[in-house]
């Protein structure tokens, strides 16, 4: 079966220490339903340095990576019909980019 990352982007940090339990319970919620499609969990990443030919920036870029998954799904629209479920974008808080993962 095809697998897909989950990019994230995005997010915001939680006000309250019960804020907080409450996004952790959303993901883990969210992650759960996904069952054995949820191939890899992943993680949220630090911020990101660029890197151009001009050099090495150290802003995360135009739209920073905040964490990524990897789903196995029947096809991308499938995917994309999961990751809709992400708290990130329940809340409108942010996104995720849904792309196939390809055999070299």
């Amino acid at each position: 079966m095809p697998q897909f990352i989950f990019a994230y982007h995005g997010g915001k940090t939680p006000e309250t220490p019960e804020a907080g339990a409450a996004e952790m319970e959303a993901w883990s919620s969210w992650m759960a339903s996904m069952g054995t499609a949820l191939v890899v969990p992943g993680n949220p990443v630090g911020l990101s340095k660029t890197v151009s030919n001009s050099g090495t920036a150290d802003n995360g870029g135009a739209n920073p990576l905040s964490g990524y998954s990897v789903v196995e799904a029947s096809d991308q629209e499938a995917a994309c019909k999961m990751a809709q479920g992400c708290p990130m974008v329940v809340s409108g808080h942010g996104s995720v980019e849904v792309a196939e993962l390809v055999d070299m």
